[in-house]
């Protein structure tokens, strides 16, 4: 007996189970109308945040999915208007949803291309007394100031989570959005990356599965990658 995989259906299962994580949320920050305000308490923050994430990374591989059959035409480039600046537009329309993962970065790699792209390498010789890591010194992160009231800014959250109930509430458009990105990222002679998917697990991932966002997140990581393998064959 062949097996075949329901894509819509796929879709709409885990569609219903996101929109219903986002209502909690929404819930939580009050964007259902029971008033949202602009600075919460930090462990609501960490909260909201550790759910955010995953759900985030869970729409962006549905997008991947819905895309998978999706044609559109592009349209010719054209100038941007003088003095408009993107992103600065009013209105009450909601942020755009980012259809790419944000790439792993490793500043340690990044420092040492910089410094021996600029001088040529250096002998360095040991002394009894000396450490390896004085050798690659690491510089230490700077930890965000914590506010004495204990408490977080909350605009940057209501942000995300708007541009994430949009896309899911519209998974057509995002659909025609992740196709033009990826005629458009076809016709580069030479693009960074050609996949919305970074390798290996997702943003948000935890191994310890603790909410049901995690759960979520491994389907739709698992169809995104599927439908991928549909477009390359």
């Amino acid at each position: 007996m062949d097996w075949k995989l329901d894509w819509d259906l796929a879709v709409t299962r885990n569609s219903k189970a996101l929109k219903a994580i986002i209502e909690v949320l929404f819930a939580l920050l009050g964007l259902d109308g029971t008033g949202a305000a602009q600075r919460i308490p930090r462990s609501l923050h960490s909260a909201v945040l550790a759910v955010l994430r995953p759900a985030e990374s869970a729409v962006r591989r549905l997008i991947v999915v819905a895309a998978r059959n999706v044609v559109v035409k592009l349209a010719p480039s054209r100038p941007m208007p003088k003095g408009k600046v993107i992103g600065k537009g009013g209105g009450s329309r909601p942020p755009a949803f980012r259809l790419c993962d944000t790439r792993k970065d490793f500043p340690e790699l990044r420092e040492r291309r910089v410094r021996y792209s600029k001088y040529p390498p250096r002998i360095l010789f040991l002394r009894p007394e000396s450490r390896i890591d004085e050798l690659w010194p690491r510089p230490q992160p700077k930890a965000a100031p914590v506010a004495p009231d204990g408490l977080a800014p909350a605009a940057r959250l209501h942000r995300r989570l708007q541009a994430l109930k949009a896309a899911l509430d519209d998974l057509p458009r995002q659909a025609r959005r992740m196709a033009r990105w990826h005629q458009r990222r076809a016709a580069m002679p030479g693009p960074v990356y050609r996949s919305p998917l970074r390798p290996g697990p997702p943003p948000g991932h935890r191994k310890r599965k603790i909410h049901e966002v995690d759960e979520v997140l491994a389907n739709c990581h698992w169809l995104a990658w599927e439908a991928l393998k549909l477009d390359t064959s």
